[in-house]
């Protein structure tokens, strides 16, 4: 399939993942999978280079806003990479994909407590999140195993604590540069550049159009639609995702 209806994909799965801090991922691997018909690895490889792009300069943009709190990016990058590099290794080798339905379902519950949290907001006041080094490490596992877990997982979790929800999409944006930069490496080294599709190149090119828009966008939607909207697209997607397992 020719790379310019993934400029597309692209750029609208960037603007998505630029206001609500995820969806490029989940977005792009499944059109990759279901229409392209690549395999699980070579979807999360070519959608980890776009990502080095697309982070990059957003991640610049959330600092010049002041979107970012640098103490609990550190908190985030490192073990983030430990669990990205050890997903990649497993999806190189084996189909990580039976864990699926497991995570939907965790997901769809988060989906539920985010969109209680929006109906009762504001919160009588921000909390700095404390489980963070776990849930970096399972994302980012989770993310380069299965496309999705930097936005849906770290995010959300980061929410659930009562992190204030600008800055913790601007924050996790910056930390999954780091992330991708590190997945990416690693594809590269175990399965070789036979990763990367045509497509990758339709979801680089509308992905890196799109990004410099991102921080505006995250930053012109109030906490409390930034939650409503989070919670909305978590819950409608892992709903899609086990409807499609029974389904089968």
């Amino acid at each position: 399939m020719e790379a310019s209806p993934y400029v597309a994909i692209g750029f609208a799965a960037q603007l998505i993942d630029g206001a609500l801090g995820m969806a490029f991922g989940v977005i792009s691997s499944t059109l990759l999978i279901g229409l392209a018909g690549v395999s699980p690895a070579q979807a999360s490889a070519s959608v980890h280079l776009a990502e080095v792009f697309t982070t990059g300069a957003p991640g610049a943009s959330h600092a010049i806003l002041r979107n970012i709190d640098w103490r609990l990016f550190v908190r985030l990058a490192i073990p983030g990479v430990v669990g990205g590099v050890l997903g990649a290794h497993v999806l190189s080798s084996i189909d990580a994909s039976a864990t699926r339905p497991v995570v939907m379902l965790y997901l769809a519950a988060i989906g539920l407590v985010m969109l209680y949290r929006a109906w009762r907001f504001p919160p009588k006041k921000f909390e700095d999140p404390r489980l963070v080094a776990p849930i970096a490490t399972a994302g980012g596992f989770l993310d380069a195993a299965g496309g999705r877990g930097v936005g849906s997982v770290v995010t959300s979790n980061l929410l659930i604590q009562g992190s204030e929800p600008r800055k913790t999409i601007g924050t996790v944006n910056a930390s999954e540069f780091v992330l991708t930069l590190s997945v990416s490496v690693t594809f590269i080294a175990t399965i070789g550049f036979d990763a990367f599709t045509r497509a990758t190149v339709g979801l680089l090119l509308g992905g890196v159009v799109a990004a410099p828009f991102e921080p505006l966008m995250a930053s012109a939607i109030s906490p409390r639609w930034l939650l409503l909207l989070v919670g909305a697209v978590i819950l409608i997607t892992s709903t899609y995702a086990i409807a499609q397992v029974l389904s089968v």
